[in-house]
């Protein structure tokens, strides 16, 4: 978020929780891109907020509700409240239960059993989604509109064009069975709390095949995860690879580095195999 929309934001959050009897002195910025993410202090709670109209905060909400009632491992909602979408000052704001990390990262077998428990409870939740297809259409859009993404050359966006319409239908060809999946289940979105490996962020829920959310995760994590379909895996990871190059070049975008990390994406995707994953990517540019 621009500075100003920040502590707007910052303050929104705090407002509303302040006035649900949750004392807070402090807000502290955990993560800033398109959406933030804050700790609220003293009362320890997660706050989550994001323009309105640019979230799906009712969807998470429920699903969250769904998944914690039936033991998927899910970072609960903030249980002192009630469990819905808060507005002030232009945002959505949800409140969730606060965890601070016993380790600076999950180690993979754990995670890929956690999200093993994660799918299982999805396929119970019964929500409708979109597929994961819609996401794809939406960094085709990107790509293909020069308002939307000026920096991007036209080798480049020709290129990337290709890339995006060739890996969707290659996925789709395959014709895998699919699921709700978390659609974007990479180590950002996985917190290691003394309960265990716990997701958050549920926006980007999708239905697709389980190795579209493995395409997000650590190599070391998808050895651990039973009866995957290489060959699929690989042309996911690919499209995701494509897919985030995508948003990197949108004009509004607001991740930490997102050009940079952009121009390392269209380098990967053209030096060909072996693919890498998305937090090697991200150790190259120290993200």
């Amino acid at each position: 978020m621009e500075t100003s929309d920040l502590t707007r934001a910052s303050a929104a959050a705090a407002s509303v929780a302040a006035s649900l009897g949750l004392p807070v002195d402090d807000a502290t910025v955990l993560h800033d891109s398109n959406k933030l993410a804050l700790r609220l202090t003293p009362c320890d709670t997660f706050a989550r907020v994001a323009p309105v109209g640019q979230e799906v905060a009712r969807f998470e909400v429920e699903l969250a509700q769904r998944l914690t009632g039936n033991g998927s491992p899910m970072c609960p909602l903030e249980p002192r409240v009630e469990p819905r979408v808060y507005t002030r000052d232009g945002f959505a704001i949800t409140l969730w239960t606060y965890y601070e990390p016993v380790a600076p990262r999950v180690p993979p077998v754990d995670y890929a059993e956690a999200l093993e428990r994660l799918h299982a409870g999805m396929r119970e939740a019964g929500m409708p989604s979109p597929r994961f297809t819609d996401r794809v259409t939406e960094a085709q859009e990107i790509v293909a509109d020069p308002d939307r993404s000026p920096d991007l050359a036209d080798a480049d966006r020709a290129f990337l064009g290709g890339r995006l319409t060739g890996l969707r239908r290659a996925v789709e060809e395959r014709g895998a069975v699919e699921q709700l999946l978390h659609g974007e289940p990479h180590p950002g979105n996985v917190l290691a709390t003394g309960n265990g490996p716990l997701f958050i962020d549920l926006e980007t829920c999708c239905r697709g095949p389980v190795e579209f959310d493995l395409a997000h995760v650590p190599e070391a994590v998808c050895g651990h995860y039973p009866d995957l379909d290489r060959g699929l895996l690989d042309d996911c990871r690919q499209l995701v690879l494509a897919m985030v190059a995508a948003w990197r070049w949108d004009r509004g975008d607001g991740f930490p580095k997102g050009r940079l990390f952009g121009e390392a994406l269209l380098r990967a995707l053209r030096d060909g195999p072996p693919w890498p994953t998305l937090d090697v990517m991200g150790e190259r540019l120290d993200l």
